[in-house]
């Protein structure tokens, strides 16, 4: 297998295990768990998230490309097949609408009036990034194809470009490295809400995990601009450990899979490998 294919599904599984994982705390009898970080039981059911990347990193094996129009096919495809996958209200009504023929070409852009802006193109791209982390300028073009499908809204786009770019510098073992971490993300961002939070958090501290979460957002309002810079925040400070990565992802609480999903993507093309004990509960991945 291609060795940047091999890095796409590296991270899909990385994000697959922090997405079923952060998936556990909706409940709030597992929410005690957090500050003693303890696992939860049972089996960890995956969401829209991994979904949704599943997609992704197929049309990377067939094409090696983001091809928008097949792309939004396997959306709509795997959700036609299994819709119970906690998608947004959104993502349901524009996938519903091309599994029976519409094109996400005329639904995408009127998506709440200007397309979304929500966390979902960001949630799924971290396996697009370590596929393309050895060509920085096709990455962002390739990122923002395969959000535009679902997200049209430049800062939906921009989202997706940073965890792209995050993935991509893990794959590199610049994640840890935190003020060139945040200075290579930040030159190709485009412009917007997002990359000014990006900025925000490249001045926070290590220590300050409290201020970071408060003032960057822990994806309470699903959207693009107020999930991926906190998780960009943990990713550089706790890449060093998959563990301590995640349980900081979902420690401020927020949207739990999907914070689990972008950081777990992105810390494992810097770890190599999956604690063994955490994917012994993860539902095994299937096409």
């Amino acid at each position: 297998m291609d060795e940047n294919l091999e890095l796409a599904f590296l991270s899909l599984e990385g994000l697959a295990l922090g997405d079923a994982f952060g998936e556990q705390f909706f409940r709030k009898q597992n929410r005690a768990l957090i500050p003693r970080r303890q696992l939860p039981a049972g089996i960890w059911r995956w969401t829209d998230d991994t979904h949704m990347a599943l997609s992704i990193v197929e049309m990377l094996e067939e094409a090696g490309t983001i091809i928008p129009d097949e792309l939004a096919k396997k959306f709509a495809y795997r959700f036609s097949k299994d819709a119970h996958r906690g998608y947004g209200r959104g993502a349901a009504h524009l996938l519903s609408a091309i599994a029976n023929g519409a094109s996400w070409r005329d639904f995408a852009p009127k998506l709440f009036n200007g397309g979304s802006y929500g966390n979902g193109a960001a949630m799924r791209v971290a396996p697009l990034g370590a596929y393309f982390n050895d060509d920085i300028n096709r990455l962002t073009d390739e990122a923002m194809k395969s959000a535009m499908v679902t997200h049209y809204h430049p800062e939906g786009q921009a989202g997706a470009v940073a965890v792209a770019l995050g993935a991509a510098y893990a794959a590199r073992e610049i994640l840890t490295e935190s003020d060139e971490f945040f200075g290579k993300v930040l030159q190709c961002v485009p412009e917007s809400e997002v990359k000014d939070k990006i900025f925000q958090a490249s001045k926070i501290p290590k220590e300050e995990h409290q201020r970071a979460a408060e003032e960057l957002g822990t994806g309470r309002y699903v959207s693009a601009q107020d999930t991926v810079p906190y998780c960009l925040w943990c990713a550089t400070h706790y890449g060093h450990s998959y563990e301590d990565a995640l349980w900081m992802a979902i420690r401020h609480g927020g949207d739990f899979d999907t914070l689990g999903a972008i950081v777990g993507g992105i810390v494992v093309l810097n770890v190599k490998k999956l604690p063994e004990d955490w994917l012994a509960h993860r539902e095994p991945l299937k096409g």
